[in-house]
């Protein structure tokens, strides 16, 4: 995959230590502050009690280890760095293994509100909190294992149903619509473009999920909410793999992106 933004890829030393700058540590200082008070709106509960069971440094960029030591005991995951984007086979296989793959870089200030790929913030800030839940660490997990036994051009159908639900879900909470996925806690302008009335909202279906194409350069112009988390949960029981091949059957629905004009 192509880099959508300049970045330098930071690299373990031979103890797995990643040096980060004072600058990238002041950029994670920062991100922390912005963040603090708005997933405490606008997330949802799952993602807020699995951010108080890591409590990760506010003042610096944490460490794989440091944050795999405190998942181990509650899921079995661990966390791996990566350079930056990978190809859906090792992502899968990671997933599948319980290891989630984070990028190693931190974003460079002019990308501070959005960024178009995943960076160490929106790894470790915006996912590792629900892989502390055994619930969604196990979806997770089903999520890989299905992908390790998809033909290559499955993956791009089958990673709809992650990308819909852990990386831009919505839920209902007490009656009002909260954020669920890691990529809306670790952005600035999407979380509360994501629970205001701009987007398009959408009952969680996972076929449906699947023919829905998506950009990932964009805020999304459309969210699956989960009135029921344990229908999510339900989801890593069934056949996925199944259900790929009913939905390439009945096609993909038309973007929403050109709908709302996105460019």
């Amino acid at each position: 995959m192509s880099k959508l933004s300049t970045y330098e890829a930071k690299i373990p030393d031979a103890s797995g230590h990643i040096h980060y700058t004072a600058d990238e540590n002041a950029v994670w200082r920062a991100l922390m502050a912005q963040q603090a008070d708005a997933v405490q709106v606008h997330m949802a509960r799952p993602y807020l009690d699995g951010l108080a069971r890591l409590d990760m440094p506010q003042t610096c960029v944490p460490q794989a280890g440091e944050i795999s030591d405190a998942l181990m005991p509650l899921t079995g995951w661990r966390v791996e760095p990566v350079p930056a984007l990978i190809g859906f086979g090792r992502f899968f296989g990671m997933l599948a293994d319980r290891v989630f793959p984070a990028a190693s870089f931190i974003r460079a200030r002019k990308y501070f509100d959005y960024i178009k790929e995943p960076d160490t913030f929106h790894e470790i800030f915006g996912h590792t909190p629900l892989l502390t839940d055994p619930r969604f660490a196990g979806f997770s997990q089903a999520i890989g294992q299905a992908g390790l036994r998809a033909d290559k051009q499955d993956d791009a159908w089958l990673i709809r149903l992650y990308w819909f639900t852990i990386e831009f879900g919505l839920t209902v909470q007490a009656g009002q619509v909260k954020a669920l996925g890691s990529g809306l806690a670790s952005s600035p302008t999407e979380l509360p473009w994501s629970v205001s009335d701009g987007p398009i909202r959408r009952a969680f279906d996972v076929l449906d999920i699947l023919r829905t194409p998506y950009r990932i350069d964009i805020h999304q112009p459309l969210y699956f909410v989960l009135e029921d988390m344990d229908d999510l949960f339900a989801a890593a029981d069934r056949d996925l793999l199944a259900d790929v091949k009913t939905a390439q059957a009945r096609g993909l629905f038309a973007p929403a992106y050109e709908q709302a004009g996105a460019g």
